[in-house]
């Protein structure tokens, strides 16, 4: 996920959002198909399956809410995944069905299992979606991993400390999740591999044993149900064991403060850490650690954070960075800069300043590099040089990055239009404004960058601050269609 805002006590309780998505032919259960780390993968383009986006403006679905996202969704087969944020700093997960009315998710993960705010991405891999929970004003945090089926735990990892959360995707690769922690710095741990009981075994296996449990609760219950169903006690997943995962490397405790999404690529981990001007903690630079051990590789210091963390772009690390957080009143001092790196030996191949800030993670799409910045433009750039190959002003301050799918990409900015551009020359096709359009009717602002999935472009509001501060909110499902 791109960093959480940091969020006044005044405007921090939010309501959990819901997700409504277009009717289309998906399969029938969860395919084989990955979303394993930020923005879908390396490239962060915000789509995994190849399908084109939609070529036309055409709302589909429009869910209606006074509640909160932060955070892009994630997809997976015929799945949604959305981590939203809840009254009084909740978090959950709730997960829906591609194909379906978008009223009532297809499950749902909330207190008590979550006791934070959830605003970071969650990730898919193999059938299992891990997701953290925290944001800044938090201390203390959480790693989840739940069945992507039915949101059953499979393990928890709790990473305790001041300044310690989860507020970014982790990162699935090698069997291995690698996520920021805040203050935390950076942990790697074995997907595959658990503690159940003080015993060491295999995620499958504690699996299992969680699963006779429930069904042993399960069956207890239909039986008390029979013989006095008043008094009956459902299965609770709070009486459930509690697996942790094997952790096999942590670095930068106490040290770094990384907020912002890890890249994995091959034997490679990149972290970006900031320096936290207010709390003087931190280190501001791009960290390469070895995948296996966390051994550092090569540090690269920056200018100013890159809180929105790194892309890969053939052989080079794209880090994009801003002198500002997600704060619309810090909009006058924002400007940035774009650091490309070689991935192999951490030279820094190019440096370009920006007189506007980017707070959204670059997305590395065929020759180019695109970017979207607090000036209200959409770039792209040579990944080798840094030249620009066009730039088109769009609209109002984007703190979401581009979706690109096909030969097109689609932004969101903060006065909740979105745009769609060509991908080989950055000419307008269509602008869609959530407010004024007569399906949606809905201003608001957007954080959370776009994906595209299933031919279809989702999109959702956030109305924390600003003008439209506990406004209504909504998601948007954008394809074609009747």
């Amino acid at each position: 996920m791109t960093p959480a805002p940091r969020i006044r006590s005044s405007v921090r309780a939010g309501l959990l959002l819901g997700v409504f998505c277009a009717s289309a032919v998906y399969p029938s259960s969860l395919s084989d198909e990955d979303w394993a780390g930020h923005r879908g993968g390396a490239a962060r383009t915000g789509n995994v399956d190849g399908k084109a986006g939609p070529a036309h403006p055409k709302v589909l679905w429009v869910h209606r809410e006074k509640e909160q996202y932060i955070a892009p969704f994630s997809a997976s087969g015929n799945r949604l995944f959305a981590t939203v944020m809840g009254p009084f700093n909740t978090g959950a997960l709730r997960v829906f069905d591609a194909g379906g009315d978008g009223k009532n998710p297809v499950w749902t993960k909330g207190a008590p299992a979550i006791k934070l705010p959830t605003v970071g991405s969650p990730v898919v891999s193999g059938g299992r979606v891990v997701f953290g929970e925290g944001m800044h004003q938090t201390d203390g945090s959480a790693l989840h991993c739940v069945r992507a089926s039915d949101g059953r735990p499979i393990w928890r990892l709790d990473v305790p400390g001041e300044l310690v959360h989860i507020e970014a995707s982790p990162s699935i690769a090698g069997g291995r999740v690698v996520v920021g922690g805040g203050g935390a710095g950076v942990i790697c741990v074995d997907l595959n591999n658990v503690s159940l009981a003080g015993k060491d075994m295999g995620t499958a296996e504690a699996e299992a044993q969680i699963e006779k449990i429930w069904k042993e609760m399960s069956d207890k219950y239909e039986i008390e149900k029979k013989k006095d169903p008043d008094f009956a006690i459902p299965p609770n997943e709070a009486t459930l064991p509690r697996p942790s995962p094997k952790l096999l490397w942590q670095e930068g405790k106490g040290a770094w403060h990384v907020d912002a999404p890890v890249l994995v690529s091959g034997d490679k981990v990149i972290v970006t850490s900031a320096f936290l001007d207010k709390e003087r903690l931190g280190e501001r630079a791009v960290f390469c650690l070895n995948a296996a051990t966390g051994t550092q590789v090569w540090k690269v210091p920056l200018k100013f954070n890159a809180w929105a963390g790194a892309t890969l772009a053939g052989g080079s690390v794209i880090v994009p960075c801003s002198t500002i957080r997600y704060d619309p009143k810090e909009l006058p001092m924002a400007k940035g800069e774009v650091v490309a790196i070689n991935l192999a030996t951490g030279a820094v191949d190019w440096r370009k300043d920006t007189t506007g800030a980017i707070l959204a993670t670059a997305a590395a799409a065929g020759d180019s590099v695109v970017i979207c910045d607090t000036e209200g433009s959409i770039r792209a750039l040579d990944p080798k040089t840094g030249n620009p190959k066009w730039n088109v002003k769009v609209g109002a301050p984007f703190f979401a990055g581009p979706a690109v799918a096909g030969d097109a990409i689609y932004a969101a900015d903060i006065e909740g239009l979105l745009h769609s551009v060509g991908l080989a020359d950055g000419k307008p096709r269509w602008k869609l404004d959530l407010g004024n359009d007569a399906a949606v009717k809905a201003p608001g602002m957007v954080y959370g960058s776009p994906i595209v999935h299933g031919g279809r472009l989702f999109v959702g509001t956030c109305n924390l601050e600003g003008k439209w501060a506990g406004g209504e909110t909504v998601i948007v499902c954008i394809g074609e269609g009747k």
